[in-house]
């Protein structure tokens, strides 16, 4: 999602565990592996929370089935996850989501400077969304989906991803430069993820389809796709998808949705062409 507008998000059956055992302050287990910048925002982003949450005596750690970094909203199921068990454990019961979401805002900010906000609403209500933001001081609109039919999506990751503010930046100064022709692509980004939401809740899923194949040609018109995700979503189209596209910020690469009637073919032939990918459904509730 850039520059406002509207947006279709779906959440996915991978995610992030938060746990919490009992000790004297208030800690944070930091995943193995975690070097550098990654590991300094999310110290970072812990500190934050915890200190809004109070500072609760138990000890956190992470559990994650989620690709991180790849533009799945890894950094929201992370926050998330952190905001609502700080909260659990400092207040002793469930928090309302809409303080979940405040906190897990906070921690998206230390990780992406100005997010949408998309992802950690999905994340943390947990159902199909259609998402629009309303400029810098009013709150987006959220309001949940109610599908006609299941959605069955293949995702899969291509290339090597590059950070959310460094592709975010780019498009900032090209948007800079010519605004007017900037302005009228997110218009029609917009528009477009409106007909999304309605083919969505009416269960046209080859209108869906086509929006998707014509939102992927608009971002690659914004300059954040690449030939890696172009190719992914080609392939995918090629292999019985009813549309294909990229879904995060893009940039070199990231992850590729594609919507199937049935997706476990072209799954299995992209995983014996050593591609990381899985089935994701989205189950009707209308």
């Amino acid at each position: 999602m850039v520059y406002g507008g509207t947006a279709l998000a779906v959440p996915l059956p991978l995610g992030v565990t938060a746990r919490a055992t009992p000790a004297r302050t208030c800690a944070f287990e930091v995943p193995a592996g975690l070097t550098g910048t990654t590991r300094r925002q999310l110290l970072r982003a812990f500190s934050l929370a915890a200190d809004a949450a109070g500072r609760p005596p138990v000890r956190v750690s992470l559990a994650s089935t989620l690709p991180m970094s790849m533009g799945l909203g890894s950094s929201a199921a992370v926050a998330v996850a952190l905001a609502r068990l700080l909260l659990l454990a400092a207040d002793g019961r469930p928090p309302p989501v809409a303080r979940v979401r405040a906190l897990a805002l906070g921690m998206e900010k230390v990780f992406h400077g100005t997010p949408s906000g998309v992802d950690h609403a999905c994340s943390a209500l947990g159902v199909p969304i259609r998402f629009r933001r309303r400029g810098a001081k009013r709150p987006p609109l959220v309001r949940r989906l109610s599908l006609a039919r299941p959605l069955e999506l293949l995702v899969a990751l291509a290339g090597t991803r590059q950070p959310t503010r460094d592709t975010v930046s780019s498009l900032r100064k090209r948007q800079a430069r010519w605004p007017s022709r900037y302005r009228r692509l997110f218009r029609d980004v917009g528009r477009l993820a409106e007909e999304g939401v309605r083919a969505a809740e009416a269960g046209d899923l080859e209108g869906l389809g086509d929006a998707m194949n014509v939102n992927h040609g608009l971002l690659a018109a914004l300059g954040v796709s690449s030939p890696a995700l172009d190719g992914m979503a080609g392939w995918m189209r090629e292999g019985g998808a009813l549309g294909a596209k990229l879904t995060g910020a893009g940039g070199d690469g990231g992850a590729v949705v594609g919507l199937f009637r049935e997706a476990a073919g072209a799954q299995g032939r992209l995983r014996r062409a050593g591609v990381t990918c899985f089935v994701a459904r989205v189950e009707a509730s209308g």
